[in-house]
């Protein structure tokens, strides 16, 4: 059977300012997340999911200059009670990859935590699921405090450019049975909370912690417009 691309509401990327190395670089999703930002910084905004996340940010930094650094903004389900608001990152795990099996089986690990921060902040999962199920929920509440869906993409690409990285996050759902309805409904508030953070943060003159370098690759790949999922 020949299956077709999905072409309906086919998303792609969108850069607007110019990336130069001293101003940071706003990541976001979806527009939405991103919706109170002024045009002070560049903003790319990458699609839903690590693929997208990876792709959209590797690209843009292969066609000139390195940002400052990067600021990944965004919207994140709670996966404990109390958690609400803001919350800067300062650790991310893939919720989705299975990192101590692949260990086993390879002999090589693949996947591993990253630290974004000071040490202060919330653990992230990030994975390619829109966490819909409180029994997901509370499993992957053993290992994380936020789940999100592109988070430890942005921080991978960051690492391999050696750029530092900061992952904002609001809370915008309890990651449960009705985070499908929460999320959409946070949308506009949580972006009015967000660049209110950049505002507050952004140009502070605190150094961004820079992520150790990894050995430099060279990698080649296209891109394909892929049609976003109904939600980050």
């Amino acid at each position: 059977m020949l299956l077709h691309p999905v072409t309906d509401h086919a998303f792609h990327p969108r850069l607007t300012g110019e990336i130069r190395p001293d101003r940071p670089l706003i990541v976001a999703a979806v527009e939405e997340e991103a919706a109170h930002l002024d045009d002070r910084f560049p903003l790319l905004v990458t699609g839903i999911g690590k693929v997208n996340a990876a792709a959209a940010l590797a690209l843009a930094l292969s066609r000139g200059e390195h940002p400052r650094e990067i600021v990944n903004l965004g919207t994140a389900g709670a996966l404990k009670e109390g958690l609400a608001g803001v919350h800067e990152i300062s650790r991310v795990v893939q919720h989705d990859l299975d990192t101590a099996l692949l260990h086993k089986i390879s002999g090589r690990v693949h996947g591993a935590p990253l630290t974004v921060g000071a040490g202060r902040g919330p653990t992230l999962a990030t994975g390619d699921t829109f966490v819909t199920d409180s029994a997901v929920r509370d499993r992957l509440a053993l290992e994380a405090d936020l789940v999100d869906m592109e988070g430890y993409a942005v921080a991978t690409v960051a690492q391999h450019l050696g750029i530092p990285v900061r992952l904002v996050k609001f809370v915008s759902d309890s990651a449960d049975d009705d985070a499908h309805t929460t999320w959409p409904e946070a949308l506009d508030h949580a972006a009015g909370i967000l660049a209110g953070w950049v505002g507050e943060h952004i140009a502070s003159s605190r150094t961004p912690r820079r992520l150790p370098r990894r050995t430099r690759t060279s990698v080649t790949f296209t891109v394909h417009p892929l049609s976003a999922p109904h939600a980050a």
